[in-house]
């Protein structure tokens, strides 16, 4: 088990067009959807929401096949965790596995009573399956490392 450091950790779930974010609360104790960013945004959010708050660590889901596997975006998505990593070294950095987290969000928008419009906005799916990431890093007791 990984030591504490209180404050936020933030989630990242990253696609080509998107970004799902989702954080927790200070205690570390409940994951919550942030917002949905155009992709080419990301390190100026990042950047912003870290002067307002404090963030100790960052989990970004990663992609795998159904096997268990690399997937076509793990390359992306880690090049990606790279720059995270290098632009943000104050704070730790971990993968979490998303594989069924868009499923599990669709199926969570659902049985929340959300419209079907809201269930197949994509922005709504990509910070819901961050929060699933993010809850899933909790639970595990602190992901598969950097």
């Amino acid at each position: 088990m990984i030591e504490k450091k209180w404050g936020r950790i933030m989630a990242i779930d990253y696609g080509l067009k998107r970004v799902g974010i989702a954080v927790t609360d200070p205690l570390q104790i409940i994951a919550t959807p942030l917002t949905t960013i155009p992709t080419t945004t990301l390190f100026l959010f990042l950047k912003e929401y870290l002067q307002k708050e404090s963030v100790v660590s960052f989990v970004m889901g990663l992609p795998k096949g159904l096997d268990g596997g690399p997937s076509k975006m793990s390359r992306v998505v880690e090049a990606i965790g790279l720059e995270v990593k290098k632009t943000f070294p104050g704070q730790s950095f971990y993968y979490q596995d998303e594989r069924f987290t868009s499923k599990l969000a669709m199926q969570g928008l659902y049985q929340a009573g959300y419209s079907k419009k809201d269930r197949v906005d994509k922005g709504n799916i990509d910070q819901v399956s961050a929060a699933i990431i993010l809850q899933s890093f909790l639970v595990s007791g602190y992901g598969s490392g950097q």
